[in-house]
């Protein structure tokens, strides 16, 4: 879709980097004051998250609405997606497949349902956020400039986790994965410019890391999916052309 007239004028591509410190900013003061809220009410870490997403949920909502974004930013239909850029994402599912080795809770129904509402929540905003609004207002600076930055700003979120009492090492690993995945992410949206695999996969791989036993360090599978991602980040990486890249910053 190429842009309108409009979108060419607009804050959003004149000024990219202002637009994407914007949205950081915003995304953090709102998460902080929901925190806040949680720790007020002595919410549990789901309820912090519930507090802090569903406001930014309905802003991207009603933003996106009102701006006309929701093509640009990713959300078409799956039939755009060529069957070479749908092999492109079959890692994914081997990245899936390898961390639900880990095992999994016995869990109630409603518990169940619970992480699925939330991590979908969670799935929505953050691909919307960082692969979408963050990546393609940065593509008007450059691609490596929007992979970059899109993935950096999404490790420095997960980064906070150190905050929380978790142990250095468990942190390193936790950066340093989001960082890959963030990379993996912005590159399959630079070659396709659809964002709902992304946010499939981001929303299954939450919801089994909830589903599955309770972390107490580095195993081998993370490790594994580590090697994977670097791995996939380099495929994706040598696999972009001139014409793909032109595609993703036309759409």
């Amino acid at each position: 879709m190429l842009q309108t007239q409009s979108n060419k004028s607009s804050f959003f591509v004149k000024r990219p980097i202002l637009f994407v410190i914007v949205v950081e900013v915003l995304l953090l003061i709102i998460v902080t004051v929901g925190g806040a809220i949680a720790t007020i009410k002595e919410l549990d870490y789901i309820a912090a998250i519930w507090v802090s997403f569903t406001p930014i949920a309905l802003i991207l909502v009603i933003y996106l609405t009102w701006k006309r974004k929701w093509g640009s930013l990713g959300f078409q239909s799956l039939s755009t997606i060529t069957k070479q850029n749908w092999l492109y994402h079959l890692p994914l599912i081997l990245v899936l497949i390898t961390i639900s080795l880990k095992g999994f809770e016995d869990l109630s129904v409603s518990k169940v349902i619970q992480f699925v509402s939330f991590t979908l929540l969670v799935g929505f905003v953050e691909e919307t956020v960082y692969r979408g609004l963050i990546l393609k207002a940065m593509l008007n600076v450059g691609v490596k400039a929007a992979v970059i930055t899109s993935s950096l700003l999404f490790a420095v979120t997960h980064a906070l986790n150190m905050i929380s009492g978790q142990d250095l090492a468990n942190t390193v690993v936790q950066i340093v994965y989001s960082l890959l995945i963030g990379v993996v992410l912005a590159l399959l949206m630079v070659r396709g410019s659809n964002i709902y695999p992304l946010i499939l996969f981001h929303f299954l791989h939450n919801l089994i890391q909830f589903l599955g036993p309770e972390a107490t360090g580095v195993t081998y599978f993370d490790v594994i999916a580590l090697v994977i991602l670097v791995i996939y980040s380099i495929v994706l990486i040598k696999s972009l052309n001139k014409k793909t890249i032109k595609g993703s910053i036309a759409a």
